[in-house]
């Protein structure tokens, strides 16, 4: 297909002529059939609801193979109207457009759905197991049809994947606003979210996934090399003599989406890392990426290729295609040393395809999940008990293991395993609280994201070069508590084109915090300015930063005010960048630990060399960062209550309400200690 017949077929929206059915594709990961969870009667609603994308004159033919799929998969996916082309990010010239911002944010949604990038592509799944831009494929039709047409003065509404349409508003106002599963909260258990999404009104965004700035597995991937950095450093600190990190096991599960970083990360930082993944085709992929050095499937053969790896203290990431439960209690059995331990299955979903149990294939699980949910629930929950167990074993012989925010300790609790310490709390810390949190979050650095819209590698060159500099000018002037921090990011930043990090679109990722973001982003708009990189570029962040996310169990698993529960801090976020300069923003409910269990916002912004862009820049950035760092100075956060006063010291205008700290012995003389 020409760019002539791309741009047609993108400006046509839903078409007018019928398109032949679309074979089901074996050779890609499909979302796992959904469970039955609709009465006949909403059945008969979920089939209007779909049937009301397109015209009368296609409804005798739609309306019997839509049912068809919701008896099938348990959704309406509407397989016929998948686009025919290629799909992945182009150039952002090759997109039909009346605004360029508009075409960078076609652009993010192609890449989304890039079937290198995305785990259920031909279902609109990106990540997580769940994690959707679209519930079909009309919303991505009309979607990019309403973006081919956009102008500078118009903004496009997203409800959970459905564009409401575009409204006339202005050329500082965001280009699209989208919320995903903003649900009533007395609507919002996995039920809720299983009835809302069979009836097509409501999906799962994740976190970047129905925010558009999913960029692969490297969007995680400097979070977890740090994490994993970090948590090595601790456990040297338990070994005497011990001068550095190289021969430590790490041990983990899943190479689906975001979890796919984990044996890269493990490379970059230095240790030996197995990941287990039960999908074969999930690990191949990685595999073939080149994210993870070698895969096996045979736990007798695995076992000595670790122990080889241990003793030549080489830094290798290997794959164990099959259960993790199985791998733990292996590593139990048999008395290996594993120095760091966690875990990535999508437990944010345990009943639809985010973790499968121990004892039955990939496919014995799928049809159970969908036949018989509770049995399959029981069967979950009961290989939770026995992974918990194997973790405990070998914990108690020095592990150090860490919740990776998958809801892992939230639903082994659930299950009754044995995951509770003697004071009532988990036996293990989320990894926000031991590394993300005192460490980064609380200091403003968080996962900055940059997309290079020409598509071109020499761009994302410059952009790393710049980045660099900018990073190693702050250092020279920082403060001793942030130091550390700069010098893994540098460090991060030039080796990032080595390691061969790019899955789809000309994306990096690059914890920084709100000096250095803006910074970078301003140098970067200059470099667009004067043709040093050749096209704009889309600045973003994961959500799971400083301000984006309120998630007890994860972003906010740090703060111990009482207000982790509390989600002001997603919200104002999101209302504060749309009207300091975002191109797009985000409101989500679900990402990470699960629907229900956490708020989120994202947004994105396009640069492209102009005085606009430097102003958005300064102004949005700043906030974006501030915001939660002021939240946190408010807990008594020890970091944040030092970065927030240094910015009020630079920065006129910025006056934060502080804490005062109350001496332990004014509130025990009141209620006792």
């Amino acid at each position: 297909m020409d760019k002539e017949q791309f741009a047609a077929e993108i400006r046509a929206g839903i078409p007018d002529v019928l398109p032949e059915p679309m074979p089901y594709d074996t050779e890609i990961n499909h979302a796992p059939k959904r469970k039955d969870i609709l009465t006949p009667a909403e059945k008969k609603l979920a089939l209007r609801n779909a049937l009301r994308y397109f015209p009368k004159k296609f409804h005798a033919v739609l309306a019997p193979e839509f049912a068809d799929e919701l008896e099938t998969y348990g959704r309406i996916y509407m397989y016929r109207f998948r686009p025919k082309y290629e799909m992945y990010a182009r150039p952002i010239d090759e997109y039909p457009h009346r605004s360029l911002q508009a075409a960078a944010i076609m652009l993010m949604i192609q890449n989304n759905l890039n079937p290198a990038v995305a785990q259920h592509p031909h279902e609109l799944i990106v990540y997580g197991g769940n994690g959707a831009i679209f519930q079909n494929w009309a919303q991505y039709r009309l979607t990019m049809k309403y973006l081919s047409e956009m102008t500078d003065e118009q903004t496009l509404v997203m409800y959970s994947g459905h564009p409401l349409g575009l409204f006339p508003s202005h050329r500082n106002a965001p280009r699209v606003v989208v919320t995903n599963g903003m649900v009533i909260p007395n609507y919002s258990k996995p039920d809720d979210w299983e009835r809302f999404n069979a009836l097509g009104v409501s999906q799962y965004g994740q976190m970047t996934a129905g925010s558009y700035m999913y960029i692969g597995p490297q969007g995680i991937v400097h979070g977890t090399t740090i994490t994993v950095l970090n948590a090595a450093r601790m456990q040297m600190t338990k070994e005497p003599g011990r001068s550095d990190i190289r021969g430590m096991l790490f041990v983990s599960s899943g190479l689906g989406g975001m979890s796919g970083a984990q044996p890269k990360a493990g490379n970059i930082a230095g240790v030996v890392s197995v990941v287990a993944e039960i999908n074969p085709l999930a690990a191949r992929k990685r595999y073939d990426q080149g994210w993870v050095d070698e895969l096996h499937d045979n736990l007798d053969e695995l076992m000595p290729a670790i122990r080889k790896a241990v003793g030549e203290r080489k830094a290798v990431s290997m794959a164990y295609v099959g259960n993790v439960v199985d791998l733990w209690e292996r590593l139990a059995d048999e008395g290996i040393k594993v120095d760091l331990g966690s875990d990535q299955t999508s437990l944010h979903n345990p009943w639809a395809g985010g973790y499968y149990p121990v004892g039955m294939t990939l496919e014995e699980s799928k049809e159970m999940m969908a036949a018989n949910p509770a049995a399959f629930r029981e069967r979950v929950q009961a290989s939770l008990r026995r992974q918990v167990a194997a973790i405990n074993r070998l914990a108690e012989r020095g592990m150090y293991f860490f919740d990776y925010g998958n809801a892992f300790l939230l639903q082994s609790q659930r299950a009754g395993a044995d995951i509770m310490g003697a004071d009532g709390r988990f036996r293990y810390p989320s990894y926000v609280q031991d590394i993300m949190g005192p460490m980064f979050f609380d200091y403003g650095f968080g996962p900055f994201r940059w997309v290079c819209t020409s598509g071109d590698p020499k761009d994302l060159e410059a952009t790393d070069r710049i980045a660099t500099a900018v990073l190693e000018g702050i250092r020279k002037t920082a403060p001793e508590e942030i130091k550390h921090q700069l010098d893994d990011n540098i460090h991060w930043i030039k080796e990032a084109g080595p390691n061969h990090l790019v899955v789809g679109s000309q994306a990096r990722i690059l914890y920084a915090d709100a000096e250095g973001r803006t910074k970078i982003a301003l140098a970067f708009n200059e470099a667009i300015r004067r043709g040093e990189i050749s096209r704009p570029v889309v600045l973003g962040r994961d959500h799971h930063d400083v301000s984006g996310t309120d998630s007890p169990f994860r972003e906010t698993s740090n703060i111990y005010d009482g207000s982790q529960f509390c989600a002001d801090m997603a919200v104002q976020n999101v209302i504060g960048d749309s009207f300091r300069g975002a191109t797009w923003v985000s409101l989500h409910n679900g990402g990470g630990v699960g629907w229900g269990e956490v708020i989120n916002g994202g947004f994105g912004m396009v640069i492209d060399g102009g005085d606009d862009s430097d102003r958005h820049i300064r102004e949005m950035l700043f906030w974006d960062v501030n915001n939660g760092i002021a939240r946190r100075s408010w807990a008594r956060n020890e970091g944040s209550m030092h970065s927030i006063v240094r910015e009020m010291e630079r920065t006129p205008g910025l006056k934060v309400t502080m804490p005062n700290i109350v001496d332990d012995s004014v509130v025990d003389s009141v209620f006792g200690s």
